[in-house]
């Protein structure tokens, strides 16, 4: 073989797990599903014949199943034995993985069929995927409920993704000069929670519609903050936002709508929070040059065909130019010290 012929063979076979990709997802679908990654957790390492008695499958079954997790290092083979990779081990060790098994949970059951529908979605410029699930309405969110177990499903994996990427608001953002925030869109409580948690003389009101909040004040009163976390029902775009708080944070939301709603949103933020106060945009962001990074452009395929029609994880820059459109100053970024593209952008309303 000629030195171009060894490094096209090279290149080639970086399409591996592009071409397999589907494939790659059931591997760790069935790992999560069957319990491989608890068990071998628990007693690992354990040779492929006790993994299939434990398991309760097939001998052959377990060889398949292994060899997938393995070659794609979610196992590791030792010694005629097998454990948990890195990745999956790390997982448990950080007490993260009900977190992630519910996420791959959601991924199969809500995202994997509609992510079919990407090019057509490319196409129109429409959510094509939300054909998958019954309903007139053009939103994933109202949708969910016609399906037995899916909005509570949904709600469980926004609080592991919240869980799982909060830090960076919660641990790495300035809260010292805070004293009441509102919440926008906040469903079930859980950044509400973690920031009353980790800031005790912070107060928090969610503000969402009716129906998410009474998951939200359940939470609160199982977390007994009910005395410093309230909730306001109103709709985000059209209700009033309440005073008397001098910060606004936008957790997980602009990334749901277009450009021009998220500066009207900005705009609502500006007129309710207080001369001196903040506001605060977290979720997950593209790089600025359109470059990465992956977890952003693959999870952009369900934003492209699920949530709403100009649902799309946007770049620091487009954000941040929301914020100065919207009338804030002294606007800045703070990047996630771990492994998802996760960061807060905020900005001030100036003092007359």
């Amino acid at each position: 073989m000629s030195g171009n012929d060894a490094r096209s063979a090279e290149e080639l076979g970086r399409l591996v797990p592009v071409l397999f990709g589907y494939a790659a997802f059931q591997q760790l679908n069935a790992g999560s599903q069957l319990g491989l990654f608890e068990l071998l957790d628990a007693k690992g390492p354990l040779s492929a014949e006790r993994v299939a008695e434990e398991l309760g499958i097939a001998r052959r079954s377990a060889d398949v199943l292994l060899l997938g997790t393995t070659a794609l290092g979610l196992t590791e083979a030792v010694d005629g034995t097998y454990r948990n990779g890195p990745s999956i081990a790390a997982g448990f060790r950080e007490g993260l993985w009900p977190v992630l098994r519910d996420i791959v949970e959601f991924q199969d059951r809500v995202s994997y069929l509609p992510a079919g529908d990407y090019t057509e979605s490319l196409r129109t410029g429409e959510n094509a995927g939300i054909r998958h699930f019954p309903g007139t309405t053009r939103d994933l969110y109202t949708r969910l409920s016609g399906v037995p177990g899916l909005e509570e499903l949904f709600y469980r994996c926004m609080h592991s993704w919240s869980r799982l990427s909060n830090p960076v608001l919660v641990e790495q953002t300035d809260f010292s000069a805070t004293r009441r925030v509102l919440d926008v869109g906040g469903g079930d409580a859980v950044n509400a929670i973690a920031l009353a948690r980790a800031h005790p003389s912070l107060r928090v009101t969610v503000l969402d519609r009716a129906g998410a909040l009474e998951v939200a004040e359940r939470n609160i009163r199982e977390a007994g903050l009910s005395d410093r976390v309230e909730t306001h029902a109103a709709d985000i775009f059209t209700g009033a936002y309440p005073g008397g708080h001098d910060c606004v944070l936008f957790a997980h939301q602009l990334v749901i709508w277009s450009p021009e709603q998220n500066v009207t949103l900005l705009r609502k933020a500006y007129e309710a929070v207080e001369p001196g106060g903040r506001v605060l945009v977290f979720n997950a962001f593209s790089d600025d040059d359109g470059s990465g990074p992956l977890y952003a452009a693959l999870d952009n395929v369900y934003f492209t065909t699920l949530p709403f029609r100009h649902s799309t994880i946007y770049r620091w820059a487009q954000v941040e130019g929301w914020l100065r459109e919207a009338g804030f100053t002294e606007v800045g970024r703070t990047v996630s010290a771990g492994w998802t593209p996760h960061g807060v952008v905020g900005g001030v309303r100036r003092a007359p």
